[in-house]
């Protein structure tokens, strides 16, 4: 259909002043994100624990006190019990006498180190095996098919458990590195069973007919044609990622297997907590508070980017 000189007219006038333009998906998608409130709150909420984690040095230069340094005179009252948040220590001391303002700072830092190491070890293996799997097809992909749903089978904290019991050990950056890698090996599944199942659709696309047609090798098709159209699932799954795997390292740190002491986690602190939780409230309550803000903000902020890669959700915003 033909256009009248009015509309020919606009769009003309529309290109010369610039204001009509293209917006790709990821570009389009960002424009639904800005305008979801409870996504870009999630973020606001997300980066203000990064910037405690990053901090945690300067809040223990600013009071004083080291995370691993008890202080039995001002930390505990004369029957021994740990003072509660005042001026001297503003969340409260624990049951030796420790700051639990720096040592919530420290813990949000191996939560966030945790997480974003496990995700990332994680997306990385799932894209892998998936797009093997899917593009395999025949015995690689039934087999790879299979340890997939192996993995996500096994009781993963018992076998953290084991992992932990086993190599004893010691230091802190030894059982950081078996925390992420334990995590990730254990979340790597979802990631590849999605990516597996839409490349197994995807393979079998218009556009990919095309690029074989015209010569494409293999590789080429990958990375060029299948890869990209697997960004709006992968991002997806690896926002919710993070926050499985903060529950996860909790988990560990809780049971006592997870980052060894002297470094304080929010796990370790709850478990730590429940023994005086009685007589010393806030031992069970700061970590909580942090854990449950820290994972609720990452499931909304994980939905919002679903709802703006998919065009909207139910009581989200549309663009």
């Amino acid at each position: 259909m033909s256009s009248t000189p009015l509309q020919a007219g606009v769009l003309a006038l529309g290109a010369r002043s610039g204001r009509i333009r293209g917006r790709g998906p990821m570009r389009l998608a960002w424009a639904r994100l800005r305008r979801d409130r409870v996504a870009m709150a999630s973020i606001a909420v997300l980066a203000l624990m990064a910037l405690f984690a990053l901090a945690a040095p300067l809040l223990a230069g600013w009071t004083g006190h080291s995370y691993d340094h008890t202080y039995p005179v001002t930390g505990l009252d004369p029957i021994g019990q740990p003072v509660g948040p005042g001026r001297g220590f503003w969340l409260g001391a624990d049951q030796l006498g420790r700051d639990v303002l720096v040592r919530a700072a420290y813990g949000a830092r191996v939560s966030l180190v945790v997480a974003l190491g496990a995700t990332s070890l994680a997306t990385v293996l799932g894209i892998t095996v998936g797009l093997v799997s899917g593009f395999a097809g025949g015995v690689a992909d039934s087999l790879l098919a299979v340890f997939m749903d192996f993995v996500l089978a096994l009781p993963y904290i018992l076998v953290a458990i084991v992992l932990a019991t086993t190599f004893r050990l010691t230091s802190v950056a030894a059982s950081l590195t078996l925390t992420i890698l334990a995590i990730g090996f254990f979340s790597f599944a979802t990631i590849g069973r999605v990516v597996r199942a839409k490349v197994l659709s995807l393979k079998e696309a218009d556009f990919v007919a095309a690029a074989r047609s015209i010569g494409a090798g293999r590789a080429r098709i990958i990375f060029v044609d299948v890869l990209p159209n697997l960004a709006a699932e992968v991002t997806v799954l690896a926002s919710l990622t993070v926050p499985m795997s903060i529950v996860f390292e909790a988990s560990m740190s809780f049971l006592g297997v997870g980052v060894r002491p002297p470094m304080p986690s929010w796990g370790s602190m709850l478990g730590e907590g429940a023994e005086v939780f009685a007589t010393a409230w806030w031992l069970l309550a700061v970590p909580s508070a942090l854990l449950l803000l820290t994972t609720f903000s990452c499931t909304l902020l994980g939905d919002g980017i679903r709802c703006a890669l998919t065009g909207g959700g139910p009581g989200r915003a549309r663009g």
